[in-house]
Formats: C-alpha cells, structure tokens, sequence
C-alpha cells in the first residue's frame, strides 16, 4: 500500500490564522487558494470574511460564488457585490462553504417597519456565545432614521424572546 502525504495550505495562509483557528477545507483557483476555516472563508487576497457575514454561496459550473454582507452600525446588513471564485482543484470546499454558512442561521423572518420591510436574521458567530439580530432592508425600503428605529425595536424583541427561549 502506497501512502501519500496529505497536502497542506500554504504557509502563509496558515501563518494569519488566529490562534484558536483551523482550516478545515481548501481548494485552489487561478488566483491562489480559498480555504475555509472554523471562523470564515479565506479568499485568495488572504482576506477572511467570517461565516456570519456570508450570506449565501452557490457552487455551478466550477465557480463558488459568495455574497458578502457590510454590518452597517452594528444593525444592518448590506449585500456586497457577489464575488466570483473558479475553483480549478475544488476538494470539498463547496459543499463545507454551504454547511457552514447555514449552520450560523438560527432564524430569518420578514417583518413591516417603518416605511416598508426588513428581513431580520439572527445568526451564530464563531466564538462568541449567543446569537447576534441583525437585518436587511427589502427591496424598496429606504435606509432612513425611523426604518432604523423600528428595527432596533424588533431587533431588542428578537433578541429578548430567543433569550427567554434558550436553556439555563
């Protein structure tokens, strides 16, 4: 029996890793290597987007396409343009990407606000305790100081209830 050495990430990547971080998948593209960790997706510029910040990934046709989200004041969650990654080896990173990104949703829902809709998501982050509320305007709902108000209403509700809700 022939044993082959298990190939590693570069180097460098792992050399940003924190402390406490693992690389769990890795696939390389043209550009370098993405890798996925226990904390986030790495992206080729060896820039980590952390799992709670992707909001959806595809994979079709040998490209893994991830959507990105800005955390505007700590409230609202603006979508990025999609980042378009060709995988020319990709392992299993595809499908850890789709499972890690839906293991940090705990619950979305579409509620009114003032001036039109929001749809609020409570998300796990990687080490850290709890659940963090945040939401995205629908289409059509213009970012302005009463919209804002009425989600930081609904994010205190949501927050409060899944508290109530969890095991002591």
């Amino acid at each position: 029996m022939i044993l082959r050495r298990r190939e590693r990430p570069p180097a460098s990547l792992v050399a940003l890793l924190d402390r406490d971080e693992r690389i769990v998948s890795w696939a390389r593209t043209d550009e370098g290597v993405v890798a996925a960790s226990n904390r986030g997706l790495w992206v080729p510029s060896y820039r980590r987007i952390g799992w709670e910040l992707l909001d959806k990934a595809t994979w079709r046709d040998g490209v893994l396409t991830v959507i990105e989200a800005d955390l505007v004041d700590d409230l609202l969650l603006r979508d990025r343009p999609p980042l378009y990654l060709r995988l020319t080896e990709p392992r299993d990173l595809p499908p850890t990407v789709r499972r890690r990104v839906e293991a940090t949703v705990v619950d979305s829902e579409v509620l009114a606000i003032n001036g039109g809709a929001a749809r609020f998501v409570g998300r796990r982050v990687p080490g850290r305790d709890g659940v963090s509320w945040w939401a995205r305007l629908e289409p059509g709902t213009r970012d302005s100081e009463p919209a804002r108000a009425s989600v930081r209403a609904h994010v205190n509700v949501l927050m409060a209830g899944w508290s109530a809700d969890q095991p002591r």
